[in-house]
């Protein structure tokens, strides 16, 4: 077991009630107005917070989980649109990769996005997602039999419109959407620390989404969590390989 905690990242209190009994307290702080629980999920050290909804709530609250925690890795926990019509409510995706689909330069009315933090010039352009970690989503294929993998979009807005849905999965492929993801992963890739996001679609980022949304956003959070649980171990081994 590593000697260095995990951080366990959630958005909104269903993602982190979701836990439930699973979480063994030791401690709680407040840093930056987040509150941060110390303790164990399951038998594995963790720091554990809900930052709020929104790509700077979740980078703030991943940079203060990494820097100050020294936390071997970062790990999503929570719900999503589904974008792929071939994916249901309740469905679970990891992501191998994300992209932040809001960022770029806006040109003829049309938004060109680029990679996160590039300059809006094409020749900066660059590759558009970051990837999370070969090994370890190798791993994962074989621990979350039941997950969907593939690409999952971030952007600060919550989507309810079938057009967009649309647009995004025929343009950049997405099976999920999310207002977290993407930020999470730049944060950990800038402290050089594995990441891994697993959602579970509590809505089909439709006309209906904030129906469905508040219909099962529990039970995917759950779903979510659960999938975050048979993960935990995986650092380790990503850790000893």
């Amino acid at each position: 077991m590593p000697s260095r905690p995990i951080a366990v990242l959630t958005a909104i209190p269903e993602e982190i009630a979701a836990f439930g009994d699973h979480l063994i307290e030791s401690g709680q702080e407040t840093v930056a107005g987040i509150r941060i629980h110390h303790g164990r999920l399951d038998r594995h050290p963790i720091v554990l917070a809900e930052s709020g909804i929104g790509k700077v709530n979740a980078a703030l609250a991943a940079a203060i989980l990494l820097d100050r925690f020294g936390c071997a890795g970062i790990i999503f926990s929570g719900v999503a649109g589904g974008l792929d019509p071939a994916l249901g409510v309740g469905e679970l995706v990891v992501a191998t990769e994300v992209i932040q689909h809001d960022y770029g330069a806006m040109v003829q009315g049309t938004l060109e996005v680029y990679r996160a933090g590039a300059l809006p010039f094409p020749e900066f352009r660059g590759e558009l997602p970051y990837i999370a970690d070969a090994g370890l989503i190798e791993a994962a294929r074989r621990a979350l039999t039941d997950a969907h993998f593939g690409t999952i979009l971030t952007g600060d807005y919550y989507l309810g419109c079938g057009l967009t849905r649309e647009r995004l999965f025929a343009g950049l492929g997405g099976k999920a959407v999310d207002m977290e993801s993407g930020a999470v992963a730049q944060v950990a890739d800038a402290f050089a620390v594995p990441w891994l996001i697993i959602r579970a679609l509590s809505d089909l980022a439709g006309e209906d989404s904030q129906l469905d949304f508040q219909t099962f956003v529990a039970k995917a959070a759950r779903t979510a969590a659960a999938a975050v649980l048979k993960s935990l171990p995986l650092f380790d081994e990503a850790a000893a390989s």
